[in-house]
């Protein structure tokens, strides 16, 4: 059993009342959406004044995802406002501007627009982060950032980095809140066990936690931080946790460069898991995440996949040709996943079951040579279990437990109805 941390937020902030009862004002602000239109975090800050920054010389970390209504850079906006003293910008995988690929950043500049000093945080923690922190000059470190739902996106372990460096450095924290665009209504999947932590994931979560990345700041300064950071919450109003990201009203940005729509972030949670197989997960195509394949797979698949009556999804024979990433430029055969029911589609039992069909229908499936599945599911168990023969039902049956003492925790954070 994955060993889950019961430290209680209250205990984790006991430094921070202030902070506490910030919290709470806006949990209750968040719990009334009668008559209601969506309001982030950032929205609510700036109609306050930016009361809660008031006298702090502030850095944000954020990338293009961090937008207005708009579509105005939060940056921009603020750079322009002399209620606020923004000083410095923090950049996280691809870049605050968003231009680099998977696995890249921007590095250390200027930024043209607004003159401001741009540090990259990709791949620093602890007392490296911390002393970037400290070199920026920033009192307050604010957060904003769209997440997409799923354990392996890096951009909560940025957060998870930053409040830990930032407790470090003697600084505040503040983040601002955004939709969970898949809903936040179920916690889903295996939990990662702590010796396969990597910057896809950190600490013992669900790869599919259902929380928002207020709501995990929450929890990680309650479970997981050895020293809480004086950390402040600026919910949204006008949120339920069964809506999809099309209710928000809000315009989508690609939070990277391989999830260019919400359906993409639908899928994500499951699909990525191809990542850890020789076959393709859709990179370097129109559909990442959807479309999946490889040299020598033909109909057989697509048949397989459909006959395990998976709720919510149906599998298309599909060709394609990818302009990178794995198969550059070859066609390969594969599926194309169509959700025609989003209420019923389970993302992490699709990726499950393809898998095993994937493995079934095609002599060349394989694992990647680095056992990368097992970071992406936090274990051995999903690679062995599909490995032995297991089905999809008893590759799902082997994480329950594990799951429902993280659902258990999770609960304690939850801050919308």
């Amino acid at each position: 059993m994955t060993h889950l941390s019961r430290r209680t937020l209250l205990a984790a902030t006991a430094a921070g009342t202030a902070a506490a009862a910030t919290t709470a004002t806006t949990a209750a602000a968040a719990a009334h959406p009668a008559g209601r239109r969506l309001r982030t975090g950032f929205e609510r800050l700036q109609a306050d004044g930016y009361a809660l920054l008031d006298g702090q010389r502030v850095g944000i970390v954020t990338n293009p995802t961090g937008i207005t209504r708009d579509v105005r850079h939060i940056v921009d906006v603020m750079h322009t406002d002399d209620r606020v003293d923004l000083v410095a910008v923090f950049g996280p995988e691809h870049g605050f501007r968003g231009t680099a690929q998977a696995g890249g950043s921007e590095g250390y500049y200027e930024d043209p627009a607004t003159k401001l000093p741009v540090y990259d945080t990709y791949q620093k923690s602890g007392q490296a982060l911390a002393d970037i922190f400290t070199q920026s000059g920033v009192d307050t470190v604010v957060f904003d950032i769209q997440d997409v739902g799923a354990r392996f996106y890096t951009y909560i372990w940025t957060l998870f980095d930053c409040m830990q460096s930032a407790a470090l450095a003697g600084k505040r924290f503040v983040v601002l809140d955004r939709p969970n665009p898949v809903t936040g209504r179920n916690a889903q999947g295996p939990v990662l066990h702590k010796e396969f932590a990597t910057f896809v994931g950190r600490e013992p979560i669900s790869q599919a936690h259902g929380m928002t990345v207020a709501e995990l700041a929450r929890l990680f300064n309650g479970e997981y931080l050895a020293t809480p950071v004086p950390l402040e919450t600026v919910l949204m109003t006008g949120w339920r946790r069964d809506e999809f990201y099309d209710a928000s009203g809000l315009p989508w940005v690609p939070p990277s460069p391989n999830m260019p729509t919400p359906e993409t972030a639908l899928v994500y949670s499951g699909t990525c898991l191809f990542e850890g197989t020789n076959l393709s997960e859709g990179r370097g195509t129109t559909r990442p995440f959807e479309l999946l394949g490889a040299e020598g797979i033909d109909r057989r698949w697509a048949e397989a996949a459909n006959r395990l009556g998976l709720k919510g999804v149906h599998f298309r024979e599909a060709y394609f040709a990818p302009t990178f990433s794995k198969f550059q430029g070859k066609t390969v055969g594969g599926v194309q996943v169509h959700v025609h029911d989003r209420e019923e589609f389970d993302p992490i039992r699709t990726g499950i079951g393809l898998l095993i069909t994937a493995k079934q229908s095609w002599s060349g499936f394989a694992w990647r040579p680095d056992n990368w599945i097992d970071k992406l599911t936090g274990s051995t168990q999903v690679r062995t279990m599909i490995d032995a023969g297991a089905g999809v039902d008893e590759v799902v049956g082997g994480w329950l437990d594990e799951l429902n003492a993280f659902r258990a925790v999770r609960r304690k954070y939850l801050a919308y109805r």
